[in-house]
């Protein structure tokens, strides 16, 4: 059975360089703060130095019972028996994904634009990560910026919940939870660059 999630604060990883804390610290203050799901990212093709890196905070969630989910990685994902993964417009096809991944984990996939949003199957998809709403240095690659009106026009027409991503700080996260079209937020740089990701976490919840 596929488990149920949380999506109203979710936490996505960086680079252990760009965190102010070991990455498993900032997990737990930001777990211990109020976030819902937390998403391993990493761009490191070392499959064995990210499996060990992730497995504390896999375990750690699991203990916790917070979602968690892995980035890009389906070989890590089910390695780590996470709660799933979520994938972008460039990696693996959604129908291969979920045939890889099976009926019982979540999916999500990334989306920023109206073409991409109406080829979703939401019968191979769970929830949809959408932005940048605002610029980003988290992700160098990242789409055009969206904006708040574009952001919650696609937002609206989306057949699944939406997760905002992209250059979110508390006062933001304030104004798009207002446009009434998100399940939640995403944040890296946020949680990750902070002091205090516990208190960076209740500020943005």
């Amino acid at each position: 059975m596929k488990p149920k999630f949380n999506l109203h604060l979710y936490l996505v990883t960086d680079k252990p360089e760009k965190c102010r804390l070991p990455m498993l610290d900032v997990v737990k203050a930001a777990i211990d703060g109020g976030v819902s799901i937390v998403q391993y990212r990493s761009i490191n093709p070392d499959a064995g130095t990210c499996y060990k890196e992730a497995l504390p905070i896999a375990e750690f969630c699991k203990k916790s019972g917070v979602t968690f989910v892995v980035n890009n990685r389906l070989d890590l994902a089910l390695a780590l028996d996470a709660d799933g993964a979520h994938i972008g417009q460039r990696d693996l096809p959604p129908a291969l994904a979920r045939k890889i991944l099976g009926p019982d984990k979540i999916l999500g996939l990334s989306c920023s634009n109206i073409e991409q949003l109406r080829a979703v199957d939401p019968t191979l998809v769970d929830y949809l990560g959408m932005g940048p709403v605002f610029p980003t240095v988290s992700k160098l690659n990242a789409p055009p910026v969206l904006g708040i009106p574009t952001f919650a026009k696609l937002a609206a027409q989306s057949p699944l919940p939406v997760v905002a991503i992209g250059g979110i700080t508390p006062p933001t996260a304030a104004e798009i939870r207002a446009t009434g079209t998100v399940a939640g937020i995403a944040v890296v740089s946020a949680i990750c660059g902070a002091s205090d990701p516990a208190a960076a976490a209740r500020a943005l919840m």
